[in-house]
């Protein structure tokens, strides 16, 4: 029988509680477990926390006093992301091999140019670098070859030279593609270059295929619940009417309400404001989508910002958007902070939090100093910007053309601001869905026979 034994009072009202180095109440329950390795009874260790980006995660350690083996995993305690994502890191030297990556269980990681793949859901989450899950792999394929080696000598063998191939690239000699898609949206590859861009990490957010919602248990709520929802409202006039359904608190999961409305925005289009407010915790949220279908051409919103006043403007950022600042060699990929209607000082400082306060890689005691003191230095100029004391452009280029930025001189012409309609590219259309998306000889009968 399993024993556990708790070495520290539960907080009230909290399960997970924040990562403090000095929090020294903050100590995890033991649990008397079997060891696989040899079949005695070691300690398990769980440890339920928060740490930024990741949310809640549950740290497990297990250790072996009579075989010394061990084992340390994570997982995911927090919410599944509304998108996936998709990291393309290109590996170039040892810095790029010593990258910190977070590792869902849900999460397939690749490498194309020796057809290496892990798959999802065969390995646990971690926090790890490259340089550890190629490790990972090396001592697990290690394993078994004396037992190959007796049954097929050439099966061996060919795993050896596979075994050697996975070693010159934990080595850093051999450039390689490094890819991590998550269909869960947490998983994390670093960026050591924040808050710039850098230039060899590719990160796409997506909508999830079904067969992904199904991986994640989630295949009713893009469903049947969707259809059914359509049947209730479908025909209704939603202009006059603030909807209301429930949902869990994305801070501290609490049960909570979330209002929804549909909104027209002057000189622009209609769109879906969603707000949730946590009585428990206090947390707000507010998120926008798109009322209307993508547009025909991309948007690129260019605004020079050369007064105070400029910071109140309203902003709507859509899910697609991606912002660029480059007077601070800043840039911000779509599928980045969500949709929101805010003004421009609110989505300023919502990039500071996301890059400065809330980065996962930059906290604690093993961050790098450089890093975090580039960091601060961004986090100066965002606010040199919020005073009035640096002028900048400040770019939004939506290829679905759905975001919007207040003309103050409305209808007449704003002088700071430009609106351009571009073309969109075969890789942004492929970001988008269009691709593959068939319109010729659709019926509207069909999808009421599928709900």
């Amino acid at each position: 029988m399993s024993l556990l034994r708790r070495t520290a009072p539960e907080p009230p009202g909290s399960v997970f509680r924040d990562i403090n180095a000095e929090d020294e109440e903050q100590q995890p329950a033991e649990i008397e477990s079997l060891c696989m390795n040899c079949y005695r009874n070691g300690m398990t260790r769980l440890l339920l926390t928060k740490v930024p980006f990741f949310r809640e995660i549950i740290v497990s350690s297990f250790t072996c006093d009579f075989c010394a083996w061990s084992n340390t995993e994570i997982q995911s305690a927090g919410r599944i992301q509304e998108q996936g994502v998709r990291y393309s890191l290109s590996v170039r030297n040892k810095r790029d091999i010593s990258r910190e990556v977070v590792k869902t269980d849900y999460a397939t990681t690749r490498i194309p140019e020796i057809d290496f793949e892990i798959p999802a859901c065969t390995q646990k989450g971690v926090l790890t670098t490259i340089e550890g899950i190629l490790e990972r792999t090396i001592v697990g394929l290690q394993q078994e070859q004396p037992l190959r080696r007796a049954e097929n000598a050439e099966i061996a063998d060919r795993i050896d030279e596979f075994i050697g191939k996975l070693q010159r690239l934990k080595d850093g000699d051999t450039p390689l593609t490094f890819v991590l898609d998550d269909p869960s949206g947490n998983s994390f590859v670093e960026n050591p270059f924040a808050p710039h861009k850098d230039e060899a990490l590719t990160v796409t957010h997506y909508r999830r295929s079904k067969d992904q919602d199904t991986l994640l248990g989630i295949e009713s709520l893009n469903g049947q619940d969707n259809c059914e929802e359509e049947a209730e409202v479908g025909g209704e006039d939603l202009r006059d009417e603030v909807l209301q359904f429930h949902t869990n608190c994305p801070e501290c999961n609490a049960p909570a309400a979330t209002n929804m409305k549909l909104v027209q925005i002057p000189h622009f289009k209609e769109v879906v404001i969603m707000a949730t407010n946590c009585d428990a915790c206090g947390h707000r949220t507010n998120e926008v989508k798109s009322g209307g279908a993508i547009e025909s051409l991309g948007t690129k919103i260019t605004l020079h910002i050369t007064d105070p006043s400029d910071l109140t403007r309203d902003v709507l950022k859509s899910e697609t958007c991606g912002i660029d600042i480059p007077e601070l060699e800043f840039e911000l990929g779509m599928g980045a902070l969500g949709g929101k209607f805010t003004t421009l000082e609110g989505l300023l400082t919502d990039i500071k939090d996301l890059v400065v306060e809330k980065n996962p890689f930059t906290l604690g005691d093993s961050s790098v100093s450089e890093t975090k003191e580039k960091l601060k230095e961004f986090g100066k100029k965002i606010d040199q910007i919020l005073e009035g004391k640096m002028k900048v452009h400040l770019i939004l280029d939506d290829p679905a053309g759905n975001s919007y930025l207040q003309n103050v001189y409305a209808p007449e012409q704003d002088p700071e601001l430009t609106v351009e309609k571009y073309e969109r590219s075969f890789e942004q259309n492929e970001d988008l869905g269009i691709n593959d998306m068939k319109t010729e000889g659709y019926e509207a009968t069909e999808k009421k026979d599928h709900c």
